[in-house]
């Protein structure tokens, strides 16, 4: 069920094919009235300019007809004043053109048989559609019928336009952030309603009949093609609806309604309903800025960071377009996820602050170093950071550097990366591969040597299963291996655990293993013996050795904590 202010319209029985909610009645909607198709309407002139809205019908047999009208008539005749001299009929469409009536239809059947050929080449010449009748038609029920639909739209019209208002203000009243107000707007105008910022990069996109490639697709060029403007209004050579954004007075984006993908070349692009959904749309949007802390680039930034890595694009064409539409370029180059893990704080404190956020930090740094990138919070505490290189720009200095800064203002940070791809839609691969860095990645785990950041090298067999510590099969095999042993130790308060990992790190060297433990070799051989009868296993067997050694590092990364 669509519950948008603009889906009822009248049951007149007249009304059929006669306009849709949203629209003034347009020439063609009145031909295509049955009242008024009974006379076999022809389009003689100006079939391209059938369009034109329909304010009032006038019925005329003066020679002057354009000192009674004000513009936007159907103009209805039978053709008995018209001149009979080629001069006379060009000064009376002469009149109706000046004046901007919609249309001139003639009826043959009493005067004229066929329409006169001046009339004809005059109408032609000003542009004014010419419809011809061959059927007698009752001028005056062709009256009533169309001025109760137009008054009709009118009442429908405002009781659409007072749904709108109260639409937006129920928004406004909740605190509505701006992806709500520009989904509400697009459910609304049945039209793609797009926000940017002043330097033309496309913030918010929500598309209507449309998919994100076919509207965001060279965004910055289009947009730069079509001015500014004070109020809302039609500009630019693709004819889109716009109006400015502000923010604490100042002019700060615009909000665009795009046009429908798909015109019928019949109805027109936008009606006043669409400026009244526009208007409101960026009065909302005014409002929410204040109340939103957050800016909306950072905002944009996080969600298409999110649905990048989660692939909730609905194509890869969907994706470059909306990232470039951020000012990423996609096309050519390598990119790179970067993974950020921000210290938790203890549970008994605060979280820490910081004086500028570190996502804003991070982009800030990154522009000053002239490297393209998308910054957001991924989760609570983990930032994710997408690189936009150059084909000859290596991704190590870059890393190294964003690393260091990260640890300038967070100490306890770990930063992970991942691989590099060709593809900026591979970036939810790379992201996974610094994801799994991360998780191999304890807290205060020394840095590798000559960098400040982890990568996919660096996993050894404790960062292997302490990223796969909370799996009841590594908690299972470290219990089944040596939790006899753990057991007899609490017991007894005896310390086996310590001479089996002595042993263990010795490599089955029992000598050098007995000096490392300050025990002599007598006493030191008794404990393996005592080991491996709790164990029932044999320590000389270098797999079981193997199997004891991954045990014991199991259990030293389950009491990580």
């Amino acid at each position: 069920m669509n519950d948008s202010p603009w889906t009822d319209r009248p049951s007149d029985p007249h009304d059929r094919d006669a306009g849709t909610p949203g629209h003034a009645l347009t020439v063609a909607d009145v031909l295509a009235l049955p009242v008024l198709a009974d006379g076999r309407p022809q389009v003689v002139t100006g079939v391209d300019r059938l369009d034109r809205p329909v304010r009032w019908v006038h019925i005329t047999e003066l020679t002057d007809p354009g000192s009674f009208l004000k513009g936007g008539e159907l103009v209805l005749t039978t053709g008995m004043p018209l001149p009979d001299d080629a001069a006379g009929v060009r000064r009376y469409v002469d009149e109706l053109a000046e004046v901007g009536a919609a249309a001139l239809v003639i009826e043959l059947v009493r005067r004229y048989h066929r329409p006169p050929d001046a009339l004809v080449h005059a109408c032609r010449a000003r542009g004014l559609p010419l419809i011809t009748l061959t059927r007698d038609v009752n001028f005056l029920e062709v009256t009533q019928v169309v001025h109760t639909l137009i008054l009709g739209n009118q009442a429908d019209a405002m009781r659409r336009t007072q749904r709108v208002h109260e639409a937006f203000t129920a928004l406004t009243l909740r605190g509505a952030g701006a992806e709500d107000v520009l989904r509400a707007a697009a459910e609304m105008s049945g039209r793609t309603v797009v926000l940017e910022n002043l330097v033309h990069q496309a913030l918010i996109c929500e598309p209507s009949g449309t998919t994100l490639e076919d509207a965001l697709t060279g965004w910055e060029q289009r947009s730069r093609a079509t001015p500014p403007g004070d109020r809302a209004g039609l500009r630019g050579p693709a004819g889109w609806l716009t109006a400015p954004v502000e923010y604490q007075g100042e002019r700060w984006g615009r909000v665009t309604m795009l046009p429908a993908s798909a015109p019928t070349g019949i109805e027109p692009a936008f009606g006043p309903e669409h400026v009244t959904v526009l208007e409101r749309t960026a009065m909302a949007l005014t409002v929410a800025r204040l109340i939103h802390a957050t800016p909306w680039e950072r905002t944009a930034h996080r969600n298409a960071l999110r649905d990048l890595v989660e692939q909730r694009h609905r194509s890869p064409e969907d994706a470059r377009a909306r990232l470039a539409a951020l000012g990423l370029p996609t096309t050519t180059g390598r990119f790179v996820m970067v993974v950020v893990d921000l210290p938790a704080p203890p549970t008994t404190t605060v979280a820490p602050t910081y004086p500028t956020a570190p996502d804003a930090r991070l982009s800030q740094d990154l522009r000053g170093m002239g490297i393209p990138a998308l910054v957001g919070e991924l989760s609570p505490g983990r930032l994710g950071v997408l690189l936009a290189l150059g084909p000859a720009h290596p991704w190590q200095p870059t890393v190294e550097r964003l690393s260091r800064t990260v640890l300038g203002f967070a100490p306890q940070a770990v930063v992970s990366v991942g691989s590099e791809v060709d593809d900026i839609t591979h970036a939810a691969r790379s992201f996974r591969r610094a994801t799994r860095v991360a998780d191999a990645t304890p807290p205060h785990q020394p840095l590798p040597s000559g960098r400040s950041f982890h990568e996919l090298a660096d996993i050894d067999l404790p960062r292997l299963l302490y990223a796969l510590r909370e799996d009841t099969r590594i908690q299972e095999y470290a219990e089944q291996q040596l939790g006899r042993l753990v057991e007899h130790d609490t017991r007894n308060g005896s310390t086996l655990l310590a001479t089996l990992r002595h042993y263990l790190d010795a490599a089955g060297n029992k000598t050098g293993a007995a000096r490392q433990s300050g025990l002599s070799r007598e006493t030191f051989y008794q404990r393996l013996r005592t080991i491996e009868r709790i164990l029932d296993c044999d320590l000389e067997s270098g797999e079981q050795r193997t199997a004891l050694h991954v045990a014991l590092t199991a259990l030293d990364v389950l009491r990580v904590r």
